[in-house]
């Protein structure tokens, strides 16, 4: 195609030569499916437990480890895991801590289910007198010793047990109640429950020796 372009009042013009091109369609090929993800190692990624979050230095939380978690825990090189549920520990998870010389502390507290025709519910109003202050109070000194670190704290969906007793860790590093709510919150979701904040904000940490250094002490 031909354009012509004229310039001022002066006769001169040019002629532009412009080619058309046609678009290329490329044909749509099928794809193949993609490999399974593998690391460089040619192994499975490690898949953290539900609800996994690190706490502070050495202090991990979680919600119940399957076996499909078992490497991962491994790679954090676990020492102790603080159990929060009165069942016995299940026979695969007890043969792991076993073979992997982690130490098991259980502290058994009752989840607030109530039955209904048969059927496990949550309840709407938790009585405050279900979470047993002096369960807390051991298993918090097993958390403060450092000796026992790293530690997992976890209880079935990483959520109320375990909410708790992180946010009574948090008093003790004296962090402000919104704070200690707001992480709180932010794993029991729409199932946060009253009577565990109640808790935690009436937690006496006073009794207690200021946590080790190496814990943040630090004020959110």
């Amino acid at each position: 195609m031909k354009v012509a372009e004229v310039r001022g009042g002066d006769d001169m013009c040019r002629t532009i030569e412009v080619a058309m091109v046609e678009p290329q369609v490329t044909p749509v090929t099928k794809l193949s499916p993609l490999p399974a993800m593998e690391d460089d190692g040619g192994e499975d990624f490690h898949i953290p437990p539900l609800n996994f979050s690190l706490v502070d230095t050495g202090i991990f939380r979680s919600g119940f480890p399957n076996t499909a978690n078992f490497s991962f825990l491994q790679s954090i090189g676990l020492r102790s895991i603080i159990y929060l549920c009165p069942e016995p520990y299940p026979e695969t998870n007890a043969h792991f801590v076993k073979s992997n010389g982690i130490r098991l502390f259980q502290f058994g507290i009752e989840g607030c289910k109530y039955s209904t025709f048969g059927v496990k519910v949550e309840r709407k109003q938790e009585p405050f007198v279900n979470i047993p202050e002096d369960t807390i109070r051991e298993a918090l000194k097993v958390v403060l010793d450092v000796k026992n670190h790293p530690l997992l704290i976890h209880c079935n969906r990483g959520k109320h047990r375990t909410g708790c007793v992180v946010g009574c860790l948090r008093k003790l590093q004296r962090w402000c109640l919104s704070s200690v709510f707001d992480e709180y919150q932010r794993f029991a979701a729409a199932k946060a429950r009253i009577s565990d904040q109640r808790f935690m904000e009436l937690f006496d940490v006073s009794t207690f020796k200021h946590p080790p250094i190496s814990l943040s002490c630090s004020k959110r």
